[in-house]
């Protein structure tokens, strides 16, 4: 279990900014039966460790010689940057099962893609479980190989799931599938698809002469009451 360790810290609301330009993430550790803690961790480690566990595996936080099997819950994100400003920390209890999402990787490769020109469609990008923390997976692996032809398709009963895993969407559900390649034809149409026109404006017969004799209404309001005149 890959460890992360981090320190309280008392910066709050505008003061993060100097811990950050320190090198140390604002973030926040809480859980079932116990008081939300403020802590730090280090930009370098928590983005090592965020590659590796992502948001479905545990992480052991250790804050001041005390440890924590934690998931990363939330990030928060600059918005023109990208990079994180604040973590949430969620403590799990070891012996109740938890219910999260977790990616779906797509591995192997397609004949009908590679051989047949078509586009692999990713109809599902994650798939949220139930599972005790230590059974959490990492991924959910999905073979695209057996995408052969534009008929075949791949469902949530095609995905292996570990064991003490349990998939919370239905089998049935498509995960991915390839659709053929649009022909010349069809590219052609599509570029040549006349572009919708705006929907025409109905007026009044009175908003039509107004617009022939060049007048319009416009109101006043003098003295709390309200004039109507042509100008």
């Amino acid at each position: 279990m890959r460890e992360l360790k981090a320190k309280p810290r008392t910066e709050l609301g505008k003061k993060t900014n100097a811990l950050r330009r320190a090198g140390f993430l604002p973030a926040v550790v809480y859980g079932e039966g116990m008081k939300s803690q403020s802590i730090s961790v280090p930009y370098k480690d928590f983005e090592k460790a965020y590659k590796e566990a992502g948001e479905s595996t545990l992480l052991k936080l250790e804050v001041e010689g005390k440890p924590y099997n934690v998931l990363i819950h939330d990030i928060k994100n600059d918005p023109l940057k990208g990079y994180p400003l604040h973590a949430d920390f969620y403590a799990v209890r070891m012996d109740k099962v938890i219910r999260t999402k977790v990616p779906i990787e797509f591995v192997g490769e397609s004949s009908a893609v590679k051989n047949e020109g078509g586009v692999l469609v990713k109809v599902m990008q994650e798939l949220e479980v139930e599972a005790l923390p230590q059974d959490l997976p990492h991924g959910l692996r999905a073979d695209i190989s057996a995408l052969t032809d534009f008929e075949s398709k791949i469902f949530v009963k095609d995905i292996l799931l570990p064991k003490g895993v349990k998939v919370l969407a239905g089998p049935e559900e498509m995960v991915a599938l390839v659709e053929p390649p649009r022909s010349e034809e069809e590219l052609a149409a599509l570029a040549q698809a006349p572009v919708a026109e705006a929907p025409e404006e109905v007026k009044t017969e009175q908003e039509l002469k107004r617009e022939a004799k060049g007048e319009e209404n416009v109101v006043e309001e003098t003295g709390g009451k309200t004039e109507t005149k042509k100008v």
